[in-house]
């Protein structure tokens, strides 16, 4: 059962989730400022599950910290990553009324939950609110056609530079990119397997593009060089 689903009935199995729900006011553990949109936060260890393909989509979410994966198992067991969510990005939203991937922490997270119950009524009241959704969704937008080319990128080595430059664009650290993902995620992102993820990442060092100090550490020392992969 999932974080709406438990929310929404009070299922004493997720006690410790509920319990840490708290009320978020002008959605001000965001930053956002300027409408009303009320919700709660629950707090999800890496690895937990906060919502299950299938589930009622009662709630969308908002990632107030850590980072969520949204994916899908398939019939042979293998698991499908969409996409990846950082602090501040909206996830959850659709277009039916279940879900269709499920939704899991990849770190420690704080998660924000709203309700979709009558919000149709707020966002006829307020175009700020209207304007807020149209931007995350067309974030969203953004974020699938992004990961569509990258899937469609024809090698392994190609896939990789563009995974490293599209988490370099969101990384603030200089040269260096702490990859809150293991490689299996990266892999399931990338639609590889993790031995092709770890053999292309150790060619890259061998080439001195990139560093490799540790697992979950990579240094970009040829940013050039990767763009040329992916020309």
């Amino acid at each position: 059962m999932s974080f709406s689903r438990a929310a929404a009935t009070g299922d004493s199995r997720f006690g410790n989730v509920l319990a840490s729900f708290a009320p978020v006011r002008r959605d001000t553990q965001t930053g956002d400022t300027g409408f009303d949109l009320s919700g709660v936060v629950a707090h999800f260890p890496a690895g937990r599950q906060i919502y299950a393909e299938g589930d009622d989509a009662r709630s969308f979410y908002k990632v107030i910290g850590g980072t969520v994966r949204t994916c899908r198992f398939l019939n042979d067991g293998r698991r499908q990553i969409a996409a990846f969510h950082g602090a501040g990005d909206v996830f959850g939203i659709e277009s039916g009324p279940d879900h269709r991937l499920t939704a899991e922490a990849v770190t420690d997270c704080s998660i924000a939950a709203y309700r979709w119950r009558g919000l149709d009524t707020t966002i006829v009241g307020d175009d700020r609110l209207g304007h807020w959704f149209l931007s995350h969704l067309m974030a969203a937008l953004s974020r699938t056609r992004e990961h569509a080319l990258l899937l469609g990128r024809g090698s392994a080595a190609q896939k990789i530079a563009a995974f490293l430059l599209e988490q370099d664009a969101m990384n603030d650290a200089g040269s260096m990119i702490d990859l809150p993902m293991t490689r299996q995620d990266i892999a399931d992102y990338l639609g590889l397997t993790i031995e092709t993820v770890s053999r292309t990442l150790s060619q890259l060092e061998r080439d001195r593009v990139i560093d490799l100090p540790c697992a979950r550490r990579i240094g970009l020392k040829d940013r050039q060089a990767l763009r040329g992969l992916i020309a």
